[in-house]
């Protein structure tokens, strides 16, 4: 740990030394384990690997930031609680709740705050979401065999998605600036394309135990990718539900239009980002496959293609 320690110092050091890095010096930024963390966050990482205690029915939901993390909450917790909670059902927590807020984070930027215990108290089998890397999930989550879904998203999307979010609380960080960054595989819990592989390799290995998603193969057929998912998660729609559209309807309850429309998640602000005011707005943006083509030039494309590519290369991933 001390050699990890000194290898982040030195790695903030260098970076801070980037004047073109200047406006994120603020973020306190740390590299624990090949990973670029907020010092919170590597924080509460730390309490996570010492005191989460897994459970082999845990259901775990993984992205990378910016990802589709929302829509992915918003759909497991519908296929996985219709039995109680009908899609048509006009008191669905769906309806009343910010899917960002029925699905608990294991890492908080505040857990000394809000304590793993809380975790603890929750009943099985327990929906949870994480924007940790493999290589960071607590000890015993692979051992105990608890069934992962990894939602990614093509990268150049990801990065004007997380762009417009980080511009909200850093309003000069640049278009510009978070690309070079991202470049350098420098951004929240990146580089991106390890994150990626992290899974996408380990899927390889045990797919009975992670579902490897596409946000773009699931925003075209949302129906087939819903089904798989209820598939996972241990929860198949039976033929009756099938027949009765009960499919159909969960997708349209989650779908990005219905969401954003709802007053739970088109007003009011939280503190969902450590103590950070952020609307309630700003996690359904567009959500829009394609959306980087009127952000990016052919030019920043073409270099994030080759980097990602290059990267990428030989694991049989592509996007």
């Amino acid at each position: 740990m001390a050699e990890a320690q000194r290898e982040s110092d030195h790695e903030v050091a260098a970076w801070d030394e980037e004047e073109t890095l200047a406006p994120m010096r603020q973020r306190l930024w740390v590299l624990y384990r090949g990973y670029w963390l907020k010092h919170q966050t590597a924080e509460s990482v730390r309490l996570l690997e010492a005191q989460f205690e897994p459970r082999p029915d845990d259901l775990f939901l993984v992205t990378y930031p910016k990802s589709g993390t929302t829509w992915l909450k918003a759909l497991a917790f519908a296929v996985a609680n219709r039995q109680r909670h009908a899609a048509g059902s006009d008191g669905h927590p769906l309806l009343t709740n910010h899917p960002q807020d029925l699905v608990p984070f294991l890492e908080l930027p505040d857990r000394r705050v809000h304590p793993v215990a809380g975790l603890d108290a929750l009943a099985s089998p327990r929906l949870l979401c994480t924007h940790m890397p493999v290589a960071l999930l607590p000890p015993r989550v692979s051992a105990l065999g608890c069934q992962v879904v990894y939602l990614c998203r093509e990268p150049k999307d990801v990065l004007v998605s997380y762009w417009h979010f980080a511009s909200k609380v850093h309003p000069d960080f640049t278009l510009d600036k978070a690309f070079q960054l991202f470049c350098q595989g420098v951004s929240s819990y990146g580089p991106i394309w390890e994150h990626y592989l992290g899974y996408w390799r380990q899927s390889l290995m045990e797919p009975h135990k992670i579902l490897f998603l596409k946000y773009d193969d699931m925003m075209a057929d949302p129906v087939s990718h819903v089904k798989t998912l209820a598939k996972f998660l241990r929860v198949p729609f039976s033929d009756d539900e099938v027949r009765r559209g009960v499919v159909e309807a969960l997708v349209d309850l989650c779908s990005f239009d219905k969401l954003k429309s709802l007053q739970v998640n088109s007003s009011g602000v939280s503190d969902r980002i450590a103590g950070v005011p952020i609307e309630n707005s700003s996690y359904f943006r567009a959500g829009k496959v394609g959306d980087w083509a009127t952000h990016l030039t052919p030019e920043m494309a073409k270099k994030l293609d080759d980097i990602v590519e290059e990267k990428m290369r030989g694991s049989g991933l592509k996007f």
